[in-house]
């Protein structure tokens, strides 16, 4: 299967946290947006400045995080994809979510692919789900 992923997903596979996604194996190709990758490495910075996180294991993370973007597709953070993200959507989303999930769109109409959304993102979940998409890493539900 081909899902989209979200950096809640991503960090939770680079920071090798035992809530990881439990489709994982079944994920064949990943796509995501070029967001994901700044998202991953501030959160890993405030790791180390917020937590205290020693900077060699925040380091080999980073590094972890730049392998994995190199593993999967990325869609740049186009004009296309901004003003999709700034269209009403079926339930209420931040920016960020907003941008996802417009990136999940554009990609799937654009490669004509279906495609499944990976996240732990509750919002971004039903946000998703009201758009059609199947989800993985949230239940269904309120």
């Amino acid at each position: 299967m081909i899902a989209y992923l979200d950096a809640s997903v991503i960090l939770r596979l680079v920071l090798g946290q035992t809530d990881q996604l439990a489709e994982w194996p079944e994920v064949s190709a990943g796509v995501v947006s070029a967001l994901a990758e700044v998202e991953c490495l501030r959160t890993l910075d405030r790791l180390r400045t917020e937590r205290s996180v020693p900077e060699a294991i925040i380091a080999s993370r980073r590094e972890a995080v730049y392998h994995f973007m190199r593993s999967i597709e990325i869609v740049e953070t186009t004009r296309a994809v901004l003003e999709r993200a700034s269209q009403p959507l079926p339930t209420t989303l931040g920016t960020l979510d907003a941008i996802h999930l417009a990136t999940a769109m554009l990609w799937s109409e654009r490669t004509q692919t279906e495609l499944v959304i990976a996240t732990h993102d509750r919002a971004l979940g039903r946000a998703a789900r009201a758009s059609g998409f199947a989800v993985l890493g949230v239940p269904a539900g309120p």
